[in-house]
């Protein structure tokens, strides 16, 4: 019987989540942590990354741009392959 109710209760937490949730979208809040790059920073980044020396390499590398912006390399990588090109 206590099993019951602990499942019931856990369900109309879980429901109340799932609404309060649905709520904050309608009214334009979304989860999450926010990005540590901000879209000016990514399109430096994609800069410096297709930025060529005279041999035709690349001049900076994944790190050189993480270390720039003192981020890890994934998020150099996440940012350069989800955002949107400019311009």
């Amino acid at each position: 019987m206590l099993g019951a109710v602990g499942e019931f209760e856990r369900d109309l937490l879980s429901e109340r989540t799932r609404d309060e949730l649905r709520a904050a979208r309608a009214r334009g809040r979304t989860g999450g942590r926010k990005s540590k790059l901000k879209p000016a920073h990514v399109q430096l980044a994609r800069q410096m990354r297709d930025e060529l020396d005279d041999d035709g390499r690349r001049r900076h590398t994944v790190q050189d741009i993480a270390d720039e912006f003192d981020v890890s390399r994934g998020t150099i990588y996440r940012a350069l392959n989800s955002a949107p090109r400019l311009g």
